[in-house]
Parts: C-alpha cells; sequence; structure tokens
C-alpha cells in the first residue's frame, strides 16, 4: 500500500535521528543481506540503509529490488542513505502507526 504524503512526511520525520544500520557494499544485494534488512524491518519498521559504492541509478535500482522482494515502501533516498518502512501488525511494543 503507498504512502500517502502526510504519512511520508511523518516517517522522515521519525527517521531524521536514525543511523543506517545495514550497508550494502561493492558485493552488492546478496541474499543475506535482503536477510539481514529483513530482520531489521521486522525489529525496527523504519530503517535506514547505506547504499555504498554504487552510483544515482544503481542506488534506484537497489531501493526498487529491496521494495520488492520484502514488501516494503521507500520513504526517500538522500544521496547514499535510503529510508525503508515496513509495518510489522506482530509487533505490540513500540510500534510505529502512520
Amino acid at each position: 500500500m503507498p504512502l500517502t504524503s502526510a504519512q511520508n512526511r511523518a516517517l522522515k520525520k521519525l527517521a531524521h535521528h536514525l543511523k543506517p544500520v545495514v550497508i550494502i557494499g561493492q558485493h552488492g544485494l546478496s541474499d543475506s543481506v535482503l536477510n539481514e534488512i529483513d530482520i531489521t524491518l521486522n525489529t525496527h519498521e523504519l530503517v535506514k540503509i547505506k547504499l555504498a559504492g554504487a552510483d544515482k541509478t544503481d542506488r534506484e535500482q537497489l531501493s526498487n529490488k529491496i521494495v520488492e522482494h520484502l514488501s516494503a515502501e521507500l520513504v526517500q533516498i538522500i544521496g547514499r542513505v535510503a529510508i525503508f518502512y515496513r509495518a510489522n501488525p506482530k509487533k505490540k511494543k513500540n510500534r510505529i502507526v502512520v
């Protein structure tokens, strides 16, 4: 489900202080990296991912792959950092409601 502009703004505000928790390096988006992103999204719902070693088109392609494979929403790409959101209905404590 696509995010509304109000939801997108709220998520950007929440993500502002976050540090990147996963870094995608020169070897690209492997299955183990996708698995780590999946675990992180389940735990935190809102994550920053650093897309190091990629040019602008590669960063967009990597972000699209993450969205497709993990059913996440791309909130924003700023430089080499992308912000992703995926709601976790099983999470009871500290759940992000948008």
